[in-house]
């Protein structure tokens, strides 16, 4: 029996099969592969649901972040960057809330390894550095907010790593996967826009 002509022809295997004294009821088999192809991509374990639960906070400060540059950064490359990192993140949001509630899990509950305020994630502004922001204007803006968005980006990977590594979900480990790629090559713009 040939399987992979079985899940692209499977009309064809069956007529073989009829040729042979055999039946092969190819709408029971759709139903049967549809329900293995659903099981595969809906698996999950507990570090896919840390990881959401997490990362999901981790970015709406990132979304916190860009929002203050447009009336605090007087560079048009920061003004960019930060657009460009809103524009990524708020999309990666949504796919993680609605991987939860694919898996049952309350987007809007916080994980238990997240701490006080989110500090227990990787790479998170504290608040004093977050006023200190909110104060800054033109370049002096720009330097620490670059700076704290390389050790919030290294956080996001650390993040995702570990997703990669112990993650189960197939959508989730790509999201991961994905987020690496992208906060690396913004680690090193921003590493190239503050002069090193």
């Amino acid at each position: 029996l040939d399987t992979k002509l079985l899940r692209t022809d499977p009309e064809a295997v069956a007529r073989n099969l009829a040729r042979r004294g055999f039946v092969l009821d190819v709408e029971r088999f759709r139903a049967l592969e549809d329900r293995r192809k659903s099981a595969q991509v809906a698996a999950d374990n507990a570090d896919d649901v840390m990881f959401a639960q997490m990362m999901i906070p981790h970015h709406q400060q990132a979304l916190e972040l860009s929002a203050l540059v447009p009336e605090r950064s007087t560079n048009p490359a920061v003004v960019k960057l930060a657009s460009t990192i809103a524009g990524e993140q708020q999309p990666e949001i949504s796919t993680m809330r609605a991987l939860l509630l694919q898996w049952d899990v309350d987007p809007n509950a916080m994980g238990e390894h997240s701490g006080h305020g989110g500090m227990g994630m990787q790479g998170m502004v504290d608040d004093a550095t977050m006023a200190k922001l909110q104060s800054l204007k033109g370049p002096d803006f720009d330097t620490l907010w670059l700076q704290s968005m390389i050790n919030h980006h290294q956080g996001a990977i650390e993040m995702a790593n570990a997703e990669i590594a112990n993650g189960q979900s197939v959508d989730m480990t790509a999201l991961a996967k994905s987020i690496v790629t992208a906060q690396q090559a913004e680690i090193d713009q921003m590493k190239q826009m503050l002069g090193g």
